[in-house]
């Protein structure tokens, strides 16, 4: 068995209000935000393990857990990633963090939940995964879990195996003695230096990231280095930085485990986080949920893989036999558009074995607007992109599966390897890619956004792949 990345600390469940605020209200001179979108996703350590489990190919996670609505949500959603939860007691409700939003820019953020670890003993578990790992992330957020003197202990003795890497938190506890590398953030690190934090604890390195600016390393063997932020792969000042921490203490973690070299680790991790932020941040990575969620909780209580249930077009009733619209291009963006639809989403790939994750995602992609389009490569742009080798399935049949589909609307069949001269025709208000795009520029983003789109990320199931079917069935 393989060894696994494991992430030590606090979780919590993130909401994102999505909105537009073009009135006052009249009770009060504030903005009045229409609810357009609602996302949510693992906070903490649970959106470390999310983000380790893109790269790892088994992530367990050890976190206090609690008894309530938004730990059941938090829970499946982990799941959902491919992260197994080795769960402790948790004192408390979850902590959920919501951000209202509105024409992208933040309006405010409630949170709620005092959820802290608890118990004295750990579960079994804990010292099996600790044993097993092949380095272990220490995400803390304060909330107790890493001030537990048995869990101290096991990573103490885990430090001095294998690579540590720890995320402080100015109200959580201090660093284990002997961790590979220490990273706090240039507001944690405040006045002291590198060399001083990696004196005061024990570490072998500490980097202190300073955001676009790249981090500092200091690793005792001379003056601190500078490892700046790649060209090209700097964020836009505006640009949502939630989540940059957790990617780069991934990366470096993830890199730890395969080299063993800290200055690569921290390099690769600069990169990493870079190219995060540039790509939306954590918000890129976040799981739609219904817009109908109670104000009361502000929080969503429904599984976003509790049903495979469709969700109803406005414009079923334009659905041929196989119950969507297929042609050209024009004719299903002119047939959509008559028929009522609004906000139109669409997304794109080869589909050539529609998988779980495939209907996870369009799915949930229908969920953002009033109809979904799905742009599929024809048979030689998949050869072109894939290999002689595939389709497995021709365009025609992929086609007909994906309009049985109830979430589908329309299919368009397109020639060539990139979407973008269809998108140029069908401008969609939102053109949805998968989660594993998170790190990637799209050469089809300029093309939504010059036309008053916007690109949306939904995280995919972890462990389904077309490619790795087919392998697997031709072995």
């Amino acid at each position: 068995m393989a060894s696994p990345i494991v992430v030590v600390g606090d979780s919590m469940l993130d909401v994102d209000i999505d909105g537009t605020a073009d009135r006052l209200s009249p009770e009060a001179p504030v903005p009045v935000v229409d609810t357009r979108h609602v996302w949510h996703r693992p906070g903490g350590a649970g959106l470390a393990a999310m983000l380790a489990a893109r790269a790892a190919d088994e992530v367990v996670l050890v976190t206090a857990v609690g008894n309530d609505a938004d730990a059941q949500t938090l829970t499946e959603l982990l799941a959902a990633a491919g992260v197994q939860v080795v769960a402790l007691p948790m004192a408390g409700s979850t902590v959920c963090k919501t951000r209202i939003r509105a024409h992208g820019h933040p309006m405010l953020r409630i949170d709620k939940g005092d959820g802290t670890a608890a118990g004295t003993d750990l579960p079994a578990d804990v010292a099996g995964a600790l044993e097993r790992a092949a380095a272990v992330c220490v995400a803390d957020y304060g909330r107790g879990l890493t001030a537990h003197p048995q869990l101290r202990r096991l990573i103490t003795a885990a430090a001095q195996r294998i690579p540590v890497v720890w995320d402080p938190h100015p109200r959580g506890a201090d660093p284990v003695g002997g961790c590979a590398l220490v990273t706090p953030n240039h507001s944690e690190a405040g006045a002291a230096t590198a060399a001083a934090l990696r004196t005061g604890w024990d570490a072998r390195a500490v980097c202190v990231t300073r955001g676009a600016h790249g981090a500092v390393l200091d690793c005792g063997d001379g003056a601190p280095v500078h490892i700046p932020v790649p060209d090209g792969h700097a964020a836009a000042p505006h640009q949502d930085s939630c989540g940059a921490g957790d990617r780069f203490a991934v990366a470096a973690t993830v890199e730890l485990a395969r080299t063993g070299d800290v200055r690569c680790a921290v390099t690769a991790a600069v990169s990493a986080a870079s190219r995060f932020v540039a790509a939306g941040g954590a918000s890129g990575v976040s799981t739609a949920a219904p817009v109908h969620i109670p104000v009361a909780s502000l929080a969503p209580v429904i599984s976003p893989v509790a049903s495979l249930a469709p969700v109803i077009s406005p414009v079923a009733s334009l659905a041929p036999e196989y119950g969507a619209i297929t042609g050209d291009v024009d004719s299903v963006r002119d047939r959509l558009l008559a028929g009522g639809v609004r906000t139109l989403v669409a997304t794109g790939g080869c589909f050539d074995l529609l998988h779980t994750g495939h209907v996870r995602l369009l799915r949930q992609a229908r969920q953002l607007g009033d109809a979904l389009v799905v742009l599929v490569n024809s048979d030689a742009s998949v050869r072109s992109l894939k290999g002689p080798g595939r389709p497995v399935v021709p365009d025609v049949d992929r086609v007909r599966v994906l309009s049985a589909l109830a979430c589908v609307d329309a299919v368009v069949v397109f020639e060539e390897s990139s979407p973008e001269a269809v998108l140029e025709r069908l401008r969609p208000q939102i053109w949805v890619k998968g989660g594993d795009y998170a790190d990637t520029r799209l050469p089809e983003a300029e093309v939504v956004a010059r036309h008053g789109g916007e690109v949306v990320l939904l995280p995919t199931v972890a462990g389904y792949s077309s490619t790795k079917l087919i392998a697997a069935a031709r072995s």
